[in-house]
């Protein structure tokens, strides 16, 4: 599939990644990287970034079994790991017990976290959305913690564009995710990064449609939605430079134009059928959309286009708000918002979380009060319908 006709390239890394070897090779060469949740899309695109500046060790672990597999058949059938350093997966939970061993084994000079809830999907009903908040909440101060007492040179946790102004409950806990991060930006060197979708990256919308093809089943997307998009191999170089670049406890974001750089799913999705040799058929319903004959229109390909009315979502993304004190002047591609330490107990938060997770009697708006209570700004949009109630 042709990403670059797809997703029209704004933006290109290369000269930032060009214009800082030395401060990578300084701080990659020969050192020890822990990546956790590196099965992902964005992780094993970070992975493939690091190991170009030959690492020494490189562990990464998911809880992903089928994807540390392929992410290690990706890496051997390539040249990345010639050089043989010590390389290492693991299928491991951030939240167990086996996770800290893993931890306490080394001394890391960088350890990025990619693990994460990251669908807006993900937040059905009280007990998904328990699932979110221990792992992108819990997983950060556990990691946090852990670093305090074992602190490596660099630490960095991807974030999301949707922490910005944030009206879906994955978005507010990033958010509070990048204040607990803030709460150690002097005990040791942090960072994060928003950035935008990833283009086909894995179990997303545009991913989905690759499988619907093989299936021979109807696609199906939002008309209303626009979105900025990055490639995988971008979301990599991204994170790659925002691991060492600026100040402790900067968060990046790439330079991309509010008004002109974002896409509607509508206009990706009506390429990517052309770009499959077939032509949009465009259906009314779901129900029209599932009875298309498939033998009797070959050349045609059914598409049902939907005005979004499911909980958290708004209809475009921003990286930072007006509020924050960001800067775009410094790097060809990326830019980043200067922060202040953030005084947060990490204890009171889980006790805020647990009081609500433990009561039988609380529900999802509850859990919804206590992220306001960390994340003023989070503006919820609850319509009590949820993705999962559409193709």
């Amino acid at each position: 599939m042709n990403l670059t006709k797809l997703i029209p390239q704004k933006i290109n890394f290369n000269k930032s990644i060009d214009n800082h070897q030395v401060l990578l090779n300084k701080n990659i060469l020969n050192k020890s990287i822990l990546v956790i949740g590196g099965a992902g899309t964005i992780g094993s695109s970070y992975i493939k970034q690091i190991l170009k500046y030959n690492p020494s060790k490189i562990t990464v672990v998911d809880i992903n079994e089928n994807g540390l597999t392929e992410l290690t058949r990706d890496l051997r059938s390539s040249n990345l790991l010639d050089y043989n350093p010590e390389y290492i997966t693991y299928p491991v939970n951030l939240l167990s017990d086996t996770f800290d061993k893993i931890f306490n084994s080394e001394s890391w000079q960088v350890v990025a976290n990619f693990s994460a809830h990251k669908h807006v999907r993900s937040e059905k009903d009280k007990i998904s959305v328990e699932a979110l908040i221990k792992n992108n909440v819990y997983g950060a101060i556990k990691l946090l913690n852990l670093c305090e007492l074992n602190s490596p040179k660099y630490f960095f946790s991807v974030s999301t564009d949707k922490a910005a102004n944030p009206v879906n409950i994955m978005g507010a806990s990033k958010s509070l995710m990048e204040k607990l991060i803030l709460s150690k930006k002097k005990n040791f060197r942090v960072s994060t990064a928003r950035f935008a979708n990833v283009a086909f990256s894995n179990g997303s919308l545009l991913d989905g449609f690759i499988y619907r093809l093989q299936k021979k089943q109807p696609l199906s997307c939002p008309e209303d939605i626009k979105r900025f998009f990055v490639t995988p191999e971008q979301s990599g170089q991204i994170c790659l430079l925002a691991t060492f670049l600026g100040e402790t406890g900067n968060i990046f974001f790439p330079k991309l134009d509010f008004h002109k750089d974002q896409i509607y799913f509508k206009e990706i999705a009506l390429e990517f059928l052309k770009e499959s040799g077939f032509e949009p058929e465009l259906v009314q319903s779901e129900k029209e959309a599932k009875e298309f004959d498939f033998d009797k229109n070959p050349t045609k390909y059914p598409i049902y286009f939907f005005k979004t009315d499911t909980s958290g979502e708004k209809t475009y993304e921003e990286f930072f708000t007006e509020d924050e004190d960001y800067e775009i002047n410094i790097y060809d591609s990326l830019g980043f918002i200067n922060t202040s330490e953030v005084e947060i107990s990490f204890k009171e938060v889980e006790a805020d979380f647990e009081s609500v997770f433990s009561n039988s009697n609380s529900n999802k708006s509850d859990i919804v009060k206590v992220i306001n209570k960390y994340v003023p700004d989070f503006m919820h949009i609850e319509t009590g319908k949820h993705l999962d109630q559409k193709m």
